[in-house]
């Protein structure tokens, strides 16, 4: 179930997110497609440090437009 993004800056690309034990999906602001990054695509590095980031609600649109960008497994 997605949770919104506190978005403690006001100005995050992130409305909501959800996270699971190798995942983390995420739904963008002006765009109804959530997007799911893994283990796998990713990578485990990444997905591990965007999900401490939606859970502190600062730098996840940030840190996903430099270090992840179309990385994501699959959208729907």
């Amino acid at each position: 179930m997605m949770k919104p993004y506190r978005n403690q800056s006001g100005d995050s690309g992130v409305v909501s997110f959800e996270i699971g034990p190798d995942f983390i999906n995420l739904k963008f602001r002006n765009n109804d497609t959530v997007y799911h990054y893994d283990h796998t695509m990713p990578g485990q590095i990444h997905v591990e440090r965007m999900k401490r980031l939606a859970l502190a609600g600062a730098g996840l649109s940030t840190y996903v437009s430099q270090h992840v960008r179309d990385s994501y497994a699959s959208k729907e």
